[in-house]
C-alpha cells in the first residue's frame, strides 16, 4: 500500500483546493495578492508589518475574506507545514527580495510555490533569522554571494527547517 507522506498530502490538498475553488466559480477571477497598509497585522502575534523588515508572507484561505498575513517566511512555512493545518488554501504569496527593499518591504508579491528560498544567510527578518523569498534563481545566488545561506524550491522546506523556536535557522552548517 503506498502511503503519502506529509509533504505529498499538503501538495494533494493544494492542488485539490485549487481545481475546487476554480470549479465552484467560473466568473471568479484569479486570486491577486493583497498589498501591506499602515494596519496589517500578523495574524500569529499582532506585530505591524509595515514596521518591520525582510520578507512577509499572504495565506489566502478558502471562505475568508482576506488574507492571514506573515510577519515572515518562516512563520508562513511553520503554518503550511504544521500536520494539523488541514484548511483549504487558494493561494499563498511572498515578496520576491530580489525586487523589495530588505528594510521596508512592499510589493513584489509572487506565488509563493515557483519561489527560491534562501536559509542561513546573515540578513535578519522581523523574527530573527528569516528564510528569503526569490522570484528569479539569480537573484537567490547573488544574495547567497553576499550574505551567505543555502537554496531551496518550496517543496524542499522541511518542518525542522521552520521551527518557530528558532534552533534550526540558527545553525549555519544547513
Amino acid at each position: 500500500m503506498n502511503i503519502l507522506t506529509r509533504r505529498q498530502w499538503l501538495f494533494a490538498a493544494l492542488a485539490g483546493s485549487a481545481v475546487l475553488a476554480a470549479c465552484g466559480d467560473k466568473t471568479s477571477t484569479q486570486l491577486a495578492a493583497v498589498e501591506i497598509d499602515p494596519s496589517s497585522t500578523c495574524d500569529l502575534d499582532g506585530m505591524l508589518l509595515a514596521d518591520y523588515p525582510g520578507p512577509k508572507a499572504q495565506i489566502h484561505f478558502s471562505g475568508a475574506p482576506k488574507p492571514t498575513w506573515y510577519c515572515d517566511t518562516v512563520e508562513m512555512f511553520n503554518t503550511l507545514l504544521r500536520p494539523e493545518q488541514v484548511r483549504p488554501i487558494l493561494a499563498v504569496f511572498v515578496q520576491d527580495m530580489g525586487q523589495a527593499d530588505w528594510e521596508q518591504p512592499r510589493g513584489h508579491w509572487f506565488d509563493a510555490k515557483t519561489g527560491f528560498y534562501v536559509l542561513g544567510s546573515k540578513r535578519h527578518g522581523s523574527m530573527g533569522p528569516t528564510v528569503a523569498s526569490f522570484k528569479q534563481e539569480a537573484d537567490a545566488q547573488k544574495f547567497i554571494a553576499r550574505y551567505g545561506g543555502r537554496m531551496l524550491r518550496y517543496a524542499e522546506v522541511k518542518p525542522e527547517m521552520v521551527d518557530l523556536s528558532g534552533g534550526a535557522l540558527h545553525d549555519s552548517r544547513m
